[in-house]
């Protein structure tokens, strides 16, 4: 990149004189304190369903002839294939890490690089960054301190990887736990250089998700080709890295090497970028928008802020209601005559015939990942009253239950939005008429619904308790994902609002426990609102 000047903006002075790295220590400490909560939630959470696995896996395929079996018919299955990717050996450490190694990858992708673009981008955008930058304070410190904090949090996810699968085979466990790492550092390192291109940490994690998104992309497209990973897709994806260095399966240590050529490039490149620029400014300069006409209430204001994410959960729930639909077809080869995976699929999809069981659990699993959507859209509350952004707003002649009302309209009227393009995908994918898969997703809505008013509610009463919405929607996921497999007794799987609803499509419609969703969804709602009228705004 040429030397071209970015955004144009006051130079800001900054200390630490020809020591680029002053400061780094404490602002590390800092970092570490600030996520002392977040950090391990997400290396817990992405831990415990890695290191389950094994377990889950002999639960329902005991046999070793039973685990070839499955095998083989992986091989066979392009669609799941395309889910998983490739199965290198019938081990319940092969499998485990053919089951969940991907989605791992993509966890550690995600908490990398909202760290990173927390502790970067957000800190010069809250006008924070300007401040410590102060002090004496090196050039390059506040990145270094924000990567150093991401590895942490992956070395601690490697660490109890490893640890927790050395049964399997310690060679194996290493090498599933040093992939995982590093894919997070891959998208950390990404994300580090995104956040000197863009002028918003919004944007910033909406890019580098993009980025993770299409590595996913590419992995899947590249396995779904080929049966053994070899495909140009699949090694043009750090995820498919991750496959590709093959855990317990005779590892092929050399692909380390790829995850730390990538990470020194890119973080080269951030750092280089980092040492051109002011505090605040961008290479990439923000668009102006305009202040009358479509951003003339807070509705549309707010329709404006979240209209990026909202679009990328749309496209991404259609596609992988489209990966779903086409895994459904051969639902009956994967069950085969395996009468615990039979058992599985009905605890989570019902008891009304092995295909529509698996149509309920597809369905279940996209509404669990639309929680989430609901939970970050509605911190965007939080993220705007801390920023500072909030209070011009309210400042004029917009009331607060107006203000949280447009994010609050996004937020729940998105859910409908992605549960109905993802029952779009699902029945294109399986080929089958929409109806009933429709109303099974809008079934859904109101334990998403419940999950997002809780953190209204959070949100209302405190903004510092807000991001414990997370663990909220996170619980719910891991029940619903592994409660099932490990046969967890029913008062505990109970504790998701998804596990009162009816299996549907296939199952019996009943209206109770969904209207008693939506009526404790509308007192959350009504009681965080009420809440939020009643505090002072925060700054921090």
């Amino acid at each position: 990149m040429t030397a071209v000047t970015p955004t144009a903006g006051p130079t800001v002075v900054r200390g630490g004189g020809s020591r680029p790295l002053a400061g780094t220590c404490p602002l590390l400490r800092l970092a570490l304190r600030r996520d002392r909560v977040v950090i391990p939630l997400w290396v817990g959470v992405v831990a415990l369903m890695v290191v389950s696995m094994p377990g889950s896996l002999k639960s329902v395929y005991s046999t070793a002839a039973e685990r070839a079996d499955l095998a083989h018919q992986m091989l066979t299955n392009s669609s799941l294939r395309a889910m998983y990717g490739p199965v290198f050996g019938d081990s319940l450490g092969a499998l485990a890490a053919w089951r969940i190694g991907a989605y791992a990858g993509v966890f550690a992708g995600i908490m990398s690089l909202i760290v990173v673009v927390r502790h970067t981008r957000d800190e010069e955008e809250s006008g924070r960054q300007e401040m410590v930058s102060a002090g004496m304070v090196g050039r390059r410190a506040p990145l270094t301190a924000a990567l150093l904090a991401a590895l942490v949090a992956n070395a601690a996810l490697a660490l109890l990887i490893t640890a927790g699968l050395a049964g399997q085979g310690p060679s194996g466990a290493l090498a599933l736990g040093l992939a995982t790492a590093g894919v997070g550092m891959v998208f950390a390192t990404a994300a580090a250089v995104v956040a000197q291109l863009t002028e918003s940490a919004r944007l910033a994690k909406g890019l580098t998700g993009g980025l993770l998104g299409a590595a996913f992309a590419l992995r899947a497209a590249g396995d779904s080709s080929v049966s053994d990973g070899s495909s140009v897709l699949t090694w043009l994806s750090p995820v498919g890295w991750l496959e590709n260095l093959r855990p317990f399966a005779h590892e092929r240590w050399w692909v380390l090497l790829l995850f730390a050529a990538a990470v020194t490039l890119q973080a080269a490149t951030a750092y280089e970028l980092a040492g051109r620029r002011d505090v605040g400014m961008s290479f990439l300069p923000t668009r102006p928008g305009p202040a009358a006409g479509r951003l003339g209430t807070a509705g549309a204001l707010a329709w404006r802020l979240q209209r990026g994410s909202v679009l990328g959960w749309s496209l991404g729930f259609l596609a992988a209601g489209a990966a779903f639909g086409g895994v459904t077809k051969g639902a009956t080869d994967l069950v085969g005559d395996n009468e615990r995976t039979r058992q599985i699929i009905e605890r989570m999809g019902g008891q009304s015939g092995i295909t529509d069981a698996f149509l309920a659990t597809m369905v279940g699993m996209l509404g669990m990942v639309a929680a989430l959507y609901v939970v970050q859209s509605v911190l965007r509350l939080h993220g705007e009253e801390t920023s500072q952004r909030a209070e011009p707003v309210l400042a004029g002649a917009v009331g607060r239950l107006r203000w949280a009302g447009g994010h609050l309209l996004i937020a729940f009227g998105g859910a409908v939005l992605i549960m109905l393009l993802g029952g779009l995908g699902l029945t294109a994918g399986y080929g089958q008429s929409p109806g009933p898969v429709l109303g099974a997703c809008l079934v859904q809505l109101p334990a998403i619904w419940t999950i997002g008013a809780l953190a209204v509610l959070l949100y209302g009463v405190s903004p510092q308790v807000a991001p414990a919405a997370w663990a909220v929607a996170g619980t719910a996921l891991l029940l619903g994902w592994i409660g099932p497999a490990l046969d967890l007794p029913a008062p505990v799987l109970d504790l998701s609002p998804f596990g009162h609803l009816p299996k549907l499509p296939g199952g019996e419609m009943t209206w109770t426990p969904v209207l008693t969703l939506t009526a404790i969804a509308a007192a959350l709602l009504a009681t965080g609102l009420a809440a939020f009228r009643r505090r002072d705004l925060t700054t921090g």
